[in-house]
């Protein structure tokens, strides 16, 4: 007995974050130095440059779509639905988060947008393949 699709790519989301927060975390050590990243970051410190600035708020921004992501997968498990809403949904959202992150830390405007929607249709339509199976 294998895990689930969906859960599989859940998962996948879970790396995703992991690598995306990892990322986040060493372009600020790069940035204010080891003393910095030990210290209990009591002293305020000038903002990230550009590109650690666009690291830093896409894996803030990832974060606030996750949770909404993980809730769908996990509403579609329990209630035992595994369609092509699921399916595709779940790709869609990983797919867009990915290809959002690319543009983002890039710096290429407008485009990045049409991935976040992808990435939050793909959400909406696993959300809604338990409300729609039938």
């Amino acid at each position: 007995m294998g895990i689930d699709f969906e859960l599989s790519m859940l998962a996948a989301t879970i790396v995703w974050g992991f690598f995306q927060l990892v990322a986040a975390a060493q372009a600020a050590n790069v940035q204010y130095g080891l003393r910095w990243a030990a210290s209990p970051r009591d002293v305020e410190m000038p903002p990230l440059k550009p590109i650690p600035g666009r690291i830093n708020r896409n894996f803030r921004n990832y974060m606030e779509t996750f949770p909404f992501f993980v809730a769908a997968i996990l509403i579609a498990h329990v209630a035992g639905i595994h369609n092509g809403l699921t399916y595709w949904g779940s790709i869609a959202y990983l797919g867009g988060r990915i290809g959002y992150s690319a543009l983002y830390i890039s710096g290429v405007p407008l485009v990045r947008s049409l991935f976040w929607n992808i990435a939050s249709f793909g959400m909406l339509a696993v959300l809604a393949a338990p409300f729609v199976a039938h």
